[in-house]
């Protein structure tokens, strides 16, 4: 062989290695944290009746239910940015949703703490480590008590596919893993109500955690979405709000101004909206809120999940032009019109949520709130 032609061939590879580890260092680098910690937040007591006994000990009379706080795990990198992120999950979900992917790759929580931002995971009232209530879940609630049965419902919802039988099929345009341990994993994230749910109460609940960590960013997911519109009612803290997919809880908007909702096949499934006073509404109007939603969204009489979600998105558009009609700056990404596809609607965990934070972080920077 030509020795010239050999050593450029060594030298293209060394190159193409040079760059395939720059292209990879972030996501290599340790990441270096001041501290990391938990704690709850918020909440209320109940007192039950009677006197307490040390000869009955085991009984509720005279003892005190505490319950309807938040459970939050907090993580600040060495070098931190001045505002964190603060993670609000959706329906039948926890902290997790942030976490490790079902396919083991860096979900949000780690992405952005390379990023040097603070992040906070929260648990709402009433499910996941903060499973204390003093209410009783109810009947009321379809997912609030095991054995949760409810395997191709959510995974229809989710818009990550369909099931044949009992095999669940991810759609073939859908970024999310298609191997069956990651459905697995998907499928085992899924988290039950110990009591009822309630939007109040988890927007209280977050209030108090921004009053405690100060200034920040709300990151919200699907039915943490409505939390996320009530929190600014009830704290100046928050500085803006990034909402994946909000939808299955109440989009605000002022009173006398409620639009109407697009049907869905399945009625029960279609997106809804509430009135609240104008005095609140236009708080949402004081800061920037950006909306992403993903594929396989559309108006449909079999496909149960990309129907719901047509419906979510079409109220989500109204909610967005409401918020600008009032002077506000509030934005909705379609991810695929800017070239994003197959995303399901759990976007931060699907095989692009790299790039779904890099747009992210982007928006962030446009807004003046990654220094």
């Amino acid at each position: 062989m030509n020795k010239k032609f050999l050593r450029n061939a060594i030298l293209s590879l060394t190159l193409s290695a040079g760059i395939l580890t720059a292209a990879n260092v972030d996501a290599a680098k340790p990441i270096v944290l001041e501290t990391q910690g938990s704690f709850a937040i918020g909440g209320t007591t109940v007192k039950h009746s009677g006197t307490f006994s040390t000869k009955n000990f085991l009984a509720p009379e005279g003892q005190f239910a505490y319950g309807d706080h938040a459970y939050v795990f907090y993580q600040i990198p060495a070098k931190a940015k001045k505002l964190p992120l603060i993670f609000q999950h959706g329906g039948a979900q926890s902290k997790r949703t942030w976490e490790t992917t079902p396919d083991g790759r860096d979900g949000f929580q780690n992405i952005f703490l390379r990023k040097n931002y603070s992040v906070y995971l929260v648990d709402q009232p009433r499910i996941g480590e903060a499973g204390l209530s003093t209410q009783a879940a109810g009947d009321a609630n379809t997912w609030a008590g095991n054995p949760l049965y409810a395997d191709k419902t959510l995974f229809m919802l989710s818009r990550v596919g369909l099931y044949d039988g009992d095999t669940p099929k991810v759609f073939d345009n859908s970024a999310f893993p298609k191997d069956a341990e990651s459905v697995n994993q998907f499928q085992r994230s899924w988290t039950c109500y110990t009591g009822e749910l309630d939007n109040d109460v988890n927007a209280d609940a977050l209030a108090k955690l921004f009053d405690k960590v100060g200034p920040g960013i709300l990151v919200t997911h699907s039915m943490g979405g409505t939390i996320g519109w009530r929190t600014p009612f009830r704290t100046n803290n928050v500085k803006a709000i990034v909402a994946f997919e909000p939808g299955g809880t109440p989009f605000l908007f002022p009173e006398g101004e409620v639009p109407e909702a697009e049907t869905a096949t399945y009625s029960a499934l279609g997106a809804s909206a509430q009135a609240v006073p104008l005095e609140d509404f236009m708080k949402l109007t004081k800061i920037p809120i950006v909306l992403y939603y993903g594929d396989n969204i559309e108006k449909s009489s079999e496909l149960v999940g990309p129907d719901k979600w047509y419906t979510e998105l079409d109220m989500a558009k109204k909610f967005v032009a409401a918020v600008n009609r009032h002077g506000g700056d509030a934005t909705l990404v379609e991810l695929p019109k800017v070239g994003i596809n197959g995303n399901t609607h759990f976007l931060m965990a699907d095989l692009n949520n790299e790039k779904l934070a890099n747009l992210m972080a982007d928006w962030l920077k446009s807004k003046g709130l990654d220094k």
